[in-house]
């Protein structure tokens, strides 16, 4: 809902699309100066506090927004400097917020709560557009950013509420840049899990961008045009939706690694059969599935990584994933320059044979990632 109103505001004070894109460099790059950083600090200080000051922080940023909205002293400037304020926010956020599921939860039933957090992630990436569409044309965009600080108190009686066993933390005589170090040295020693990791990270850049180039398979491949990239986009988002709500709904106490392999490898193969396909029947099948066993693999993966890294390293270790927002951009623009020369269905092909390649890799070069239960 936000992210909408925050789209539009840009918008509407410079009418560019550069500008769209400058602010969304400005909410990613701290985040991959910052992510690092804010797992050592995850490891170092009680994680529900962590979040507490984020979230804060958050409410702060959203009704400062909305105040230089509402008394018309917004300038450019400070859009982009509060755009800032909120990646760095998000650096120190995402891996307490992370790592505080493996404590809230029993470990049998990690992988059904890690797929659930997803599952609310994909249904308010379909809910949270309209809301804001609605609230822009009927309380401004001031109105959406008001409601956005307000909805954080809500989020920060939700922490208070929360209990957590006392958890013994070793204390940190050593700075922060030793900390990140021994994480680092940590993640090397450990084969299995440096595994995980790069298939946390690396297919990603292969198969994200796909979200991007559905334009373009409207357009020129389909050629159902701009509603008909809504009916692409919303069936990507029925998927992923459906695969969190699967992976969910049962339990999974046994060759998760075998599962989150085939999940690469299903996500690879459904996204070849939507890049070289031409009847919209087939292609939207072929998005549903991408969706599906997009989540499969990536919850499987978190859940054998919150799983097997050790309390001490996890917010460490779980801060490399968030890495992964600087690096689907890279895609991104492999996949532009790739469709202006070759067309978007070869394009889009080669991408998605990487990923199962990788699967495959993964099953010869690191078969303890398939063993590992």
């Amino acid at each position: 809902m936000d992210q909408i109103a925050f789209s539009w505001l840009v918008y509407q004070q410079t009418g560019s699309a550069i500008y769209l894109a400058v602010v969304n460099l400005c909410r990613m790059a701290p985040i991959m100066v910052f992510t690092l950083i804010g797992g050592v600090v995850a490891d170092r200080v009680e994680r529900r506090r962590l979040m507490f000051t984020t979230q804060t922080v958050a409410m702060l940023l959203a009704l400062l927004l909305a105040v230089l909205v509402s008394t018309g002293l917004i300038q450019l400037w400070m859009i982009l400097l509060i755009a800032v304020g909120r990646g760095v926010m998000m650096s120190f956020n995402q891996p307490a917020r992370q790592s505080l599921i493996s404590e809230l939860v029993p470990q049998n039933d990690l992988a059904n709560a890690i797929a659930l957090n997803s599952a609310t992630l994909n249904l308010t990436r379909i809910i949270g557009p309209a809301i804001g569409g609605v609230l822009i044309a009927s309380v401004g965009v001031a109105g959406a950013f008001y409601l956005n600080a307000a909805s954080f108190l809500a989020v920060l009686y939700g922490l208070a509420l929360m209990r957590f066993p006392e958890l013994t933390r070793a204390a940190h005589r050593d700075g922060v840049l030793t900390d990140l170090v021994s994480g680092v040295r940590y993640l090397y020693g450990q084969p299995a899990l440096r595994t995980l990791v790069l298939l946390a990270l690396v297919p990603l850049v292969f198969g994200m961008p796909y979200n991007t180039m559905l334009a373009v398979f409207a357009k020129d491949v389909l050629k159902i045009g701009g509603g008909g990239l809504g009916l692409l986009t919303a069936c990507s988002g029925i998927g992923a939706l459906a695969g969190s709500l699967s992976v969910a709904s049962f339990p999974i106490t046994s060759h998760r690694g075998r599962l989150m392999l085939a999940g690469l490898v299903g996500f690879g193969l459904s996204l070849i059969v939507f890049a070289t396909s031409h009847w919209l029947w087939l292609s939207l099948l072929a998005l549903m599935a991408i969706g599906v066993s997009q989540q499969v693999y990536m919850t499987t993966n978190n859940t054998l990584i919150q799983t097997y890294v050790d309390k001490e390293y996890r917010g460490r270790i779980l801060s490399t994933l968030f890495l992964n927002r600087g690096m689907v951009p890279l895609g991104t623009m492999i996949a532009g320059f790739g469709t202006a020369t070759f067309g978007a269905p070869v394009t889009i092909t080669g991408m998605a044979a990487v990923l199962v390649l990788m699967a495959l890799a993964a099953t010869i070069i690191a078969p303890a990632a398939r063993k590992i239960q």
